[in-house]
């Protein structure tokens, strides 16, 4: 459930990065469908937090680089998506696809690090953005890679939505699908959650602590390199994986 708080935070950052303009007060409220007197509190903190600034009386508000500069700082520490990025560069490189970095959070997977190809028709997305595990490839990544207990207490979180006819309608089928994967090395989605779109992925193991990486796109170009690409990825997951062994025993 969210904290209402927090979500008309993340929810006023996300508006002005739509608008990208100056917004009055009482748009800022229509905008987000709150009361006046609450977006004027939520804007008189961010102000006194120094996210926030008012360009000049009555003019608006509009965000300062102070979030830009945190969301930096922790981006430069963050040793999985630092490690990962250039291989994420050479999967669409090699590729032309795009190539994802993530991570199950809860009951969906989460994007961590993003290289979109630089094609016209292709799979367009953002780290940060949430995926539904069950129709996902690096979601079923992840899971093949977990124990039985675990795919067990993790299924029981899921919402099994169908949003194409290729999506999985139950655990048992999801388990099954990641079972054979799990034999071949690596794991796809084809059409499953939107019949244009297709992904394969692979798990990447960092001592129990699973991450995925895949390489997405149309689904037509997808089923036609479906085996170039996985291979690409498993080969990728290799030198991953002696790299990371190799840094922990340094």
């Amino acid at each position: 459930m969210d904290v209402k708080l927090v979500a008309r935070t993340l929810d006023l950052f996300e508006l002005f990065a739509a608008e990208q303009r100056p917004l009055p007060l009482a748009e800022m409220a229509r905008l987000l469908n709150v009361p006046a007197s609450s977006c004027l509190a939520l804007a008189r903190t961010l102000v006194s937090r120094g996210y926030l600034y008012e360009v000049r009386k009555r003019g608006g508000y509009y965000p300062t680089r102070r979030l830009q500069l945190l969301a930096n700082a922790i981006d430069a520490v963050d040793p999985i998506v630092e490690m990962l990025h250039p291989r994420l560069v050479e999967l669409r490189d090699e590729s032309g696809e795009t190539a994802v970095l993530g991570k199950i959070h809860g009951n969906a997977v989460v994007y961590l690090d993003v290289v979109e190809s630089g094609k016209a028709v292709r799979y367009a997305c953002a780290p940060g953005a949430l995926r539904p595990l069950h129709a996902n490839s690096i979601g079923k990544a992840i899971l093949g890679e977990l124990d039985t207990a675990a795919q067990q207490a993790l299924g029981a979180k899921l919402v099994f939505e169908r949003y194409t006819d290729a999506t999985a309608p139950d655990l048992a089928t999801l388990i099954e699908q990641a079972a054979a994967a799990h034999e071949r090395g690596w794991y796809a989605n084809i059409g499953e959650s939107a019949p244009e779109l297709s992904a394969v992925a692979v798990a990447l193991d960092f001592g129990g602590d699973l991450y995925g990486l895949s390489v997405g796109g149309p689904t037509e170009r997808i089923r036609q390199h479906l085996d170039k690409y996985a291979a690409a990825l498993v080969e990728a997951k290799q030198h991953i994986l002696a790299t990371w062994r190799d840094n922990e025993g340094a």
